[in-house]
């Protein structure tokens, strides 16, 4: 049986499987190749329920993890709206080739409606071309304003 849940993150086993999909994520190439420090594994649940404007979308199949969306809510100045931005998207490599990508981002979707959002974003590496295929066929597109001025680009200036 599969199921697409909005997480609750002080359920145990909303929590624990909301950890185990991110830490296989953070082992792929696509995630920085090393598993998540136990800082993290101890605190990112307890750092998220104190965010309000973070969301966790979990899908399990037969009450196994299976995919997972973690994002928060952002803010478009230009719409005067609310948005939704998508941090991290995995589907576990054991449950891929059933359309879970879709399903999480239609879940995603359905809340970003519910909030009243403009637009949800997320951000693909280059390389990646199989996730990039699967936001494409969601509606997702690179971003831009003008055509003359190209698409938008993400960077980072880290501070740790």
């Amino acid at each position: 049986m599969e199921n697409v849940i909005v997480a609750d993150l002080t359920n145990p086993l909303h929590s624990r499987a909301t950890i185990e999909l991110l830490n296989e994520y953070a082992q792929t190439e696509a995630g920085g190749g090393r598993e998540l420090s136990e800082t993290v594994k101890q605190n990112l649940i307890p750092e998220l329920i104190k965010r309000s404007h973070a969301f966790v979308v979990i899908a399990f199949i037969d009450d196994e993890p299976a995919g997972l969306a973690i994002g928060f809510e952002g803010f478009s100045t230009f719409a005067c709206k609310p948005l939704l931005n998508i941090h991290d998207f995995v589907v576990s490599a054991k449950f891929r080739g059933r359309r879970l990508s879709y399903k999480l981002l239609a879940k995603v979707e359905e809340l970003a409606r519910e909030r009243g959002c403009c637009k949800i974003t997320l951000e693909v590496l280059e390389g990646n071309v199989i996730a990039q295929k699967a936001y494409r066929s969601f509606g997702f597109e690179g971003y831009e304003l003008d055509p003359q001025m190209g698409k938008a680009l993400f960077w980072q200036k880290k501070l740790i």
